[in-house]
């Protein structure tokens, strides 16, 4: 079984002798030029979120943390209702 595997790896006539171009009648559309925003950010902005959006995320954050340090407290024995 192993044997025809090895026979087929080792044969140099196959599909990779000649490159096939699938249109070689199609131009390639040059790359457009990448334009690069300035580093600066207005002074209102940290990582492009608003205030209220940062608001939001410190809130969610803070219930994920207390939520998972309740969950620890439970599970460790050192709090019960």
């Amino acid at each position: 079984m192993f044997d025809g595997l090895r026979k087929d790896a080792s044969d140099t006539s196959g599909f990779d002798e000649q490159p096939v171009e699938f249109f070689p009648d199609e131009k390639k559309p040059a790359p457009k030029p990448v334009r690069r925003r300035k580093a600066t950010s207005s002074p209102g902005k940290f990582l492009g979120m608003t205030a209220p959006q940062r608001f939001l995320i410190a809130v969610m954050l803070m219930i994920a943390v207390c939520s998972m340090g309740a969950m620890c407290l439970l599970i460790t024995g050192k709090f019960a209702f």
